[in-house]
């Protein structure tokens, strides 16, 4: 029995990187059967074949799992955003973050085409900048055409499975083409009457660069938050999560409640407004759920 990593799924079959080769691998029927899916980034035992082919015998337990994009065991995410075309949009990633938090995937922010907006502009996105910063998150400011900032983003990438995260349109496949020279994805640009960018990436491959793996992926093709509930909604709220032990009340959501330490926070600045009224925003959109129902 050999052990390995997926890097590639794509037509029924797997790709699996044993120390410096790749072994192209069926799954067993036995997966079926268990109704388990093999995912990019499972750590796998696959029984080789005579023609140096192989089949998947085992997937490991996971350490997490991201169902849209489909890819397993990631420790990282870089969230792409872009300062304009498509504009920075803050729910958006506020949105994005919930999702890699309750994932416990670690988030860099990284905010491109710097280089396309003028100083009203990036005096805006410095704002947004040091908010993130405040709360913990990396925040990196790159243009990827003019490669600034770029460099920065290589020492996030070591020993790590990080996935590409980001509305379509903002850069992703672009800077991927910038931190591996020679790997020529394929970029376009924004659908100028829908006013967001075309997907190029159609599946899922974990690509070796700078002494990591780093998924470039087709995006989130769904973000609603499906499984968080309304009390857990604030743990993905790193600052919120700070002040919630502050509440008179256990149970407080930090919506009506009274003597809430984190309307008090917002009150005095301590938490930004904005990210106050995104998460009640998630918060009511949680509430209105229709209530699932197992069969």
């Amino acid at each position: 029995m050999t052990k390995g990593k997926i890097i590639k799924a794509l037509s029924g079959f797997y790709y699996v990187q044993v120390a410096d080769r790749v072994i192209e691998c069926r799954g067993r029927g036995l997966f079926r059967k268990k109704n388990i899916t093999p995912l990019v980034g499972d750590r796998v035992d696959i029984e080789l074949q005579d023609d140096g082919s192989g089949y998947l015998t085992k997937i490991e337990k996971r350490d997490n799992e991201l169902i849209r994009p489909p890819i397993a065991n990631v420790q990282q995410a870089f969230i792409v955003t872009s300062a304009v075309d498509p504009v920075f949009n803050a729910q958006l990633l506020d949105r994005f973050l919930v999702l890699v938090e309750a994932e416990q995937i670690e988030p860099v922010l990284i905010i491109t085409k710097m280089d396309l907006i003028d100083e009203n502009e990036k005096h805006e996105i410095e704002r947004f900048r040091r908010t993130y910063h405040q709360i913990g998150y990396p925040v990196l400011l790159v243009s990827a055409k003019g490669k600034e900032g770029i460099d920065d983003i290589i020492p996030y990438m070591k020993g790590k499975t990080t996935v590409m995260a980001g509305q379509s349109g903002v850069g992703k496949s672009t800077l991927l083409n910038e931190l591996k020279p020679g790997l020529n994805l394929e970029t376009k640009g924004i659908s100028k009457s829908l006013g967001r960018g075309k997907h190029t990436t159609r599946h899922v491959e974990l690509l070796e660069m700078h002494g990591g793996l780093i998924a470039d992926t087709p995006g989130f093709s769904s973000l609603e938050f499906e499984n968080i509930d309304a009390d857990e909604l604030q743990h993905f709220f790193p600052e919120m999560r700070d002040k919630h032990s502050q509440c008179k009340f256990r149970g407080c959501r930090h919506h009506q409640e009274p003597k809430c330490a984190v309307k008090e926070a917002v009150e005095k600045e301590e938490i930004a407004s904005f990210r106050y009224q995104h998460y009640l925003q998630f918060l009511q959109e949680i509430q209105n759920r229709k209530p699932r129902y197992e069969r």
